[in-house]
């Protein structure tokens, strides 16, 4: 178990101070591209500029400064989660900061890297094979933990609502005010789902300033937990249908659910890096694609946002990193990226 001097609560504000502008703020990447003879623009938030790189930053943050001025994580207290890879990376950065221990149980199968950064920032990572649960069976190792160790944090992503107002009260406003600087308002919205806090806190964002814009969950193909509300099949977009449907997501609330193909992912955020240097993660290939199925859906002059989640810098040792066929049906081979614009947060 590791262990880290305790911090006092002084040096915890500051700290969270500190913390707190190195999270969020983060610029929109206006991604013109012509697809299938028809021009248009995908506003996508570029997360990968956050303080581990990617967007679980604004909710592992978020969390643990509700649960400090809660009382609910003590000076004294180990963080424990069960995480596919970037949340277990981000509270293990904030439990360095903060002075807090912190063990993660992840599934066996992520990328290499992602064990490896988790590992660099001191916590105690326990990885959970596919016979011993998986996703499930790492949280039913953390509640277990819990209850043998006594002084734990359990942040419990997954059904923490403190994870939906992380992006009601950041990444939504921060969308709704760079759109408004390019004189937009946003018809939709589009994000794969992990926990679900991304797109439950954007919609309600959304719904707080009276914008009238349709939310999109996005879930792989070859795995559509979301539409057949159980595990079904594999896939590789890591960090998105986590084998159940979150606590927190609530469907009835959304627009259909858009699903992307993992190979089609992989080979849209190949060309992401390869054509405008933008070096982002599988999941963000999935979203841009997937924003492009809502901007057939809205009209193609709509205004369409969505996140760029994380960079590439932890996949590559997975099929990012590698040569991905063309199968029949994908987008990406018909998307030809034309430039990029930034605008910067209000």
């Amino acid at each position: 178990m590791p262990t880290l001097p305790t911090i006092h609560d002084d040096i915890r504000t500051r700290r969270l101070k500190g913390l707190r502008r190195m999270v969020g703020d983060t610029p929109l990447v206006s991604v013109r591209l012509r697809y299938r003879g028809r021009e248009c623009r995908v506003h996508a938030k570029a997360e990968y500029l956050n303080l581990t790189g990617s967007i679980k930053d604004r909710m592992a943050f978020h969390i643990c400064r509700t649960a400090i001025e809660q009382g609910a994580l003590r000076p004294d207290d180990t963080i424990v989660e069960a995480t596919s890879g970037n949340t277990g990376i981000a509270f293990s950065a904030l439990g360095a900061a903060l002075g807090h221990p912190v063990v993660i149980f992840m599934p066996d199968w992520m990328s290499e890297e992602r064990k490896a950064v988790i590992r660099s920032f001191g916590a105690d990572i326990r990885l959970v094979s596919r016979e011993a649960g998986g996703f499930l069976g790492s949280i039913e190792c953390a509640e277990t933990l819990a209850r043998e160790l006594g002084r734990v944090f359990l942040p419990r992503q997954f059904d923490n609502q403190a994870n939906v107002q992380a992006h009601a009260t950041t990444t939504g406003p921060e969308l709704i005010g760079q759109f408004a600087k390019l004189g937009l308002v946003p018809a939709a919205f589009v994000a794969g789902v992990g926990t679900g806090g991304t797109v439950m806190g954007v919609a309600e964002a959304f719904a707080r300033e009276g914008i009238e814009a349709r939310v999109y969950p996005l879930e792989p193909a070859e795995s559509p937990t979301l539409s057949t509300g159980h595990k079904v099949g594999r896939h590789r977009i890591q960090g998105v249908s986590d084998e159940f449907i979150p606590g927190i997501l609530r469907l009835d609330q959304l627009a259909p659910v858009i699903q992307v193909s993992d190979g089609d992912a992989i080979l849209m955020a190949q060309k992401l890096a390869r054509e405008l240097g933008l070096g982002v993660g599988i999941s963000s290939g999935a979203n841009l694609l997937g924003a492009l199925q809502v901007l057939e859906r809205e009209g193609w002059d709509s205004t369409v946002g969505t996140i760029f989640c994380d960079d590439n810098k932890k996949y590559l040792s997975t099929d990012l990193a590698r040569v991905e066929e063309i199968r029949p049906g994908f987008m990406s081979p018909d998307v030809e990226l034309l430039d990029f614009e930034t605008t910067l947060a209000v």
